[in-house]
């Protein structure tokens, strides 16, 4: 009797510690995992960016005058050679009383100045008359002898004379003539516009970007009007890492994202810019960057909404590998100095040491370290340990975080 109480006592001790165990045990933890699978792989990177025209017209006012009003506005197609605007040549300046009393009375003095001109070559006119019917006679009367030699040339010396005095009196006739003329044109002109109209003509075939005059308004020589350009020729640029600048070259596809259309705009880079700047990103850091332009290869039926100054997307295809072996990269994380996954066998976590190679954004290429169809933990934490008892909650694709 003794011993069956015994084993019944001990029955029900096993039972309780049984009970005990199973109540203490820990629950696994539910985790998401992914297999390592094989295809192919693409390394790429995103960058904001905008359309930009490469090249621009600036249209000016060839010279000076008043601007009639344009009526083009922003988005009108133009043809090169169309007429743009139309600028009346600049007016003659209004003169205030004080200004145009001196004028009347400079055209005054110029009249009278031409009178007295006139005056002084008439009567230089007779004296040279006189001078010559005197040097007529002493010529006659030097053949004599009766006048010597040295009074005829006195004699011709003042025909000369009184010729070059009416000369002298011609010139400031003529100089106050033409300062009277100046005067009047001045006096009679205020006001008015001189000259034809002046066409201002389009240099390309393109649209309007920018309308800097709209209403009838003086100008100057050189004044920006219009800016042309064509939005055939729209180019896409980056500012992109300087770090990813250096992974680029001219030909490198690339995609225009999320630019308001349906799908994705094939593109490929032209140019990288060789200077970089200094730019402060949204959390105040210093990041060093590079211009970036790529040509949109797609048909332009496809893009005729944009526009220039437009923000878009860009993703670049820097690098692609076929059939590698490949893993989340949000599943890797650094153990020390080396790489690490965390990977799941059973109901278990192993910690694997695995050696990367090409990173594609969400994928990274697995080297060493794992074999297909592994199962790894796809975003491991600090509170995962080798050994750790899990549930696995498989995807069926890479994860997007």
């Amino acid at each position: 009797m003794k011993l069956r109480r015994h084993l019944a006592y001990a029955a029900i001790a096993l039972a309780a510690a049984a009970v005990a165990w199973w109540a203490l045990r820990t629950a696994p933890r539910p985790l998401d995992t992914v297999r390592v699978q094989r295809g192919e792989l693409v390394q790429s990177f995103e960058e904001e960016g905008r359309t930009e025209l490469a090249r621009r017209w600036l249209v000016a006012a060839p010279v000076a005058g008043t601007l009639r009003r344009v009526d083009l506005l922003q988005g009108d197609a133009v043809q090169a050679g169309q007429s743009l605007a139309q600028i009346e040549p600049a007016r003659a300046q209004l003169l205030d009383p004080a200004n145009r009393a001196r004028l009347l009375a400079e055209e005054q003095a110029a009249q009278a100045a031409m009178q007295a001109a006139r005056q002084r070559q008439a009567a230089a006119q007779a004296d040279a008359g006189l001078a010559a019917r005197e040097v007529a006679r002493m010529r006659k009367l030097g053949a004599t002898g009766a006048i010597s030699v040295q009074a005829l040339d006195s004699a011709e010396a003042q025909v000369s004379r009184a010729q070059a005095t009416a000369a002298a009196a011609a010139a400031d006739y003529r100089a106050a003539d033409q300062q009277r003329a100046a005067l009047a044109a001045l006096l009679a002109g205020q006001g008015l516009a001189g000259g034809q109209v002046v066409p201002v003509l389009s240099p390309i075939d393109g649209v309007v970007l920018h309308r800097y005059q709209q209403s009838a308004t003086p100008v100057q020589a050189g004044q920006p009007l219009l800016e042309l350009g064509d939005l055939g020729q729209l180019q896409v640029m980056v500012q992109a890492l300087s770090q990813q600048a250096t992974l680029l070259h001219p030909g490198t596809p690339a995609q225009v994202l999320r630019w308001g259309g349906e799908g994705a705009l094939p593109a490929r880079v032209v140019r990288i810019e060789p200077g970089g700047y200094t730019k402060i990103s949204a959390l105040g850091v210093e990041e060093q960057r590079t211009q970036v332009w790529l040509d949109i290869v797609a048909p332009r039926t496809q893009w005729t909404r944009l526009g220039d100054g437009y923000r878009v997307e860009v993703a670049f295809d820097v690098a692609r590998k076929a059939n590698v072996l490949k893993a989340p990269a949000s599943a890797l994380f650094r153990n020390g100095t080396r790489w690490a996954v965390y990977r799941v066998e059973g109901e278990r976590l192993h910690l694997v040491q695995v050696v990367p190679g090409m990173h594609g954004g969400t994928e990274a290429e697995i080297t060493r370290g794992l074999a297909e169809g592994d199962r790894v933990v796809a975003f491991p934490d600090d509170r995962m340990r080798d050994g750790l008892r899990v549930q696995a909650l498989e995807q069926t694709a890479a994860p997007q975080r």
